[in-house]
């Protein structure tokens, strides 16, 4: 007779929740008639003693029903006025799987109202299905915030507090994010309120190639997880509504990266989802998918869903505190990468596209340029990559590149070097204070040679101590092939006719020694606008080649790209007085001429200093 009484009442509170799966078939535009706004509750009016209904998703597509009995509301532990509800749920499913990754979002109804979404759980190995209800109201205050045009939410610049703070990371079933009253080990604190794990899965990924990049993910807020759900290409016709299921995508293709969290509250225009964020970066611009759960994993410490990601659905646009914000006549913005790697067996190619955000997308190239190079079966320690490639960026020259990477003593694998590279590059373009760079595609090329194609500069001498303006002198080189023969490079460098007389001094260099004391100041490249840095960007040096250049002791500035050498002394002090000002610097030696050998099949190490005396 209780059970009988039990299933009476939850299908009593179901009612308003059911009535509300129906308007949200309308709400996605499928149906064609108009949605009915939900009818919400205040926290003020929520107390102990309350019962209510939540749906969340178990298993395919549909919503299921769980009681809920609210506890209590917490007052300040979400933030400042941060209010959390909290909730014992109850049914069959979930006192067995206990609150789950993936549950994030799922929508409470107290009174026939919407009260919230779930978002918090209690502790780690909780023995009951308690949980923390975030309130709809301050999700509602994410629509207020999506007031910024595509072109700013796809390139925002996330705030340094939204980067670092704890509060925005996206976990992993079993790696918990530490949140405003969560628990933690720091300081010999134990608090117990936990989000709701979103996991981002990495489908298509090695486990090498997570573990290498985690240093980089863990700094942008990521945990991965690897095998708890996979892109599907399966049709989806039923229509998103509170309680399904949805995915956040920030790689797709060939390689795919995606979190998957629970729908709250959709209108015909937009739904909110998680009632917590993602990675809190603001203004973002991210695939929004349909999921459907494949099987719902119970576990004390690692309980979490195991989700296909299916068809588009819109645009998330919005990342905040209290929930995610998706648009659904909206396309994202992503980032083409094509990406073939040629060896004696072929061309594989890679077709895939990233996010466009400043802190993510030079992590999720460098994670899919290292995972394509490491998934091949030419792959080996002893292989040595020649890419070539270009950046394109909407309004700009593109970013062209072609260098050599080799596996060095003591260095990263040849692979990890190409991969770091061109994140490096894409955090240049990003990290300038002027422009928002919107990048139109990635094109990369990478030739395998199966042997170590690397050789150190092993020496280096003048034919000459002493020359006179305008003289010919010859720089002889040698390089140290791993395991081959010692190679022999004379390299003719004219002396300046305007050289002073004195001591002049040769710099004898690989391409990257170059690079860094002709532009390696990080503070002066921070201040570059986006059309100097790539102007800057193109004219790096190869590091298959050896650089000889002549270093006089005349100060030298640098505006922007630009480069003024051997300025006279009355200059330099008007201009010394504005170093570190707007794009300059002032350095007090000057490169007056620089002459380099022709393309080596090796990548070039090391740098000799020489003097000669200008007579």
């Amino acid at each position: 007779m209780k059970k009988v009484g039990f299933a009476l009442f939850l299908a009593c509170l179901s009612l308003p929740g059911r009535f509300l799966l129906a308007q949200g078939s309308s709400a996605v535009g499928q149906q064609g008639s108009a949605a009915i706004e939900p009818q919400t509750i205040p926290v003020s009016q929520i107390h102990a003693g309350m019962r209510g209904v939540a749906y969340t998703v178990f298993e395919g597509v549909k919503p299921e029903a769980m009681e809920v009995e609210v506890l209590g509301v917490l007052h300040n532990v979400n933030g400042p006025k941060g209010d959390v509800i909290l909730v014992r749920l109850h049914g069959q499913k979930v006192e067995y799987t206990g609150v789950v990754a993936g549950m994030s979002g799922s929508p409470v109804y107290l009174n026939g109202k919407l009260a919230g979404a779930l978002a918090f759980r209690i502790g780690e190995f909780s023995k009951e299905p308690i949980a923390g209800v975030t309130p709809i109201a301050d999700m509602m205050e994410i629509s207020a915030l999506d007031r910024s045009p595509a072109e700013e939410s796809a390139a925002a610049k996330p705030s340094v507090h939204a980067v670092s703070t704890v509060a925005g990371k996206t976990a992993a079933p079993g790696e918990a994010s530490v949140l405003p009253g969560s628990r933690q080990d720091a300081g010999g604190v134990a608090n117990y309120l936990q989000a709701i794990e979103t996991p981002l899965v990495f489908n298509g990924f090695s486990e090498a190639a997570i573990q290498l990049f985690s240093g980089q993910l863990g700094a942008a807020g990521i945990v991965p997880v690897m095998g708890a759900g996979s892109i599907s290409n399966d049709k989806q016709p039923e229509p998103l509504v509170p309680g399904s299921a949805v995915s956040a995508v920030l790689v797709r293709g060939d390689m795919d990266i995606e979190a998957t969290c629970t729908v709250t509250y959709v209108d015909p225009q937009k739904l909110l989802a998680c009632g917590h964020p993602l990675l809190q970066f603001g203004s973002v611009d991210l695939p929004m998918n349909k999921a459907e759960v494949l099987a719902t994993l119970p576990s004390p410490l690692d309980a979490f869903k195991i989700v296909n990601t299916t068809v588009p659905a819109g645009t998330f646009v919005q990342d905040r505190h209290t929930g995610i914000l998706g648009l659904f006549d909206k396309q994202p913005e992503m980032i083409p990468v094509t990406l073939g790697i040629h060896s004696s067996t072929g061309v594989k190619q890679f077709h895939y596209e990233v996010l466009n955000n400043p802190k993510l997308t030079p992590v999720a190239l460098m994670v899919t340029v290292f995972n394509a190079l490491h998934g091949v079966n030419e792959f080996g320690e002893e292989i040595t990559y020649r890419l070539t490639g270009s950046i394109g960026v909407k309004g700009f020259p593109e970013v062209t590149m072609k260098n050599m990477f080799s596996p060095e003593e003591n260095s990263q694998p040849a692979a990890m070097q190409a991969a770091l590279s061109l994140g490096e590059r894409f955090g240049r373009i990003y990290d300038n204070p002027y422009n928002a760079p919107a990048i139109a595609g990635v094109n990369l090329n990478f030739d395998l040679v199966r042997e170590r194609r690397w050789a150190r500069l092993e020496s280096a001498r003048a034919d000459v101590t002493e020359a006179r303006p305008g003289d010919q002198i010859t720089i002889e080189t040698v390089l140290e092939p791993y395991r081959g023969e010692r190679i022999v490079q004379q390299i003719p460098v004219k002396i300046p006719t305007s050289a002073s007389k004195g001591t002049l001094r040769i710099l004898v260099s690989d391409g990257e020694t170059l690079d860094h004391l002709s532009h390696g100041n990080a503070a002066f490249a921070g201040q570059l606008d986006l059309a100097s840095t790539i102007a800057l960007l193109n004219k790096e040096h190869s590091n298959n080649r050896v650089y000889v250049s002549l270093l006089e002791a005349d100060p030298e500035a640098r505006v922007a790209d630009k480069v003024m050498p051997t300025l006279p002394l009355s200059i330099i002090n008007v201009m010394d007085g504005m170093r570190g000002n707007q794009e300059m610097t002032v350095s007090g030696e000057s490169n007056v001429d620089e002459t380099a050998t022709a393309p080596l099949d090796y990548v070039v190490s090391g740098a000799e200093l020489l003097t000669v005396t200008v007579k």
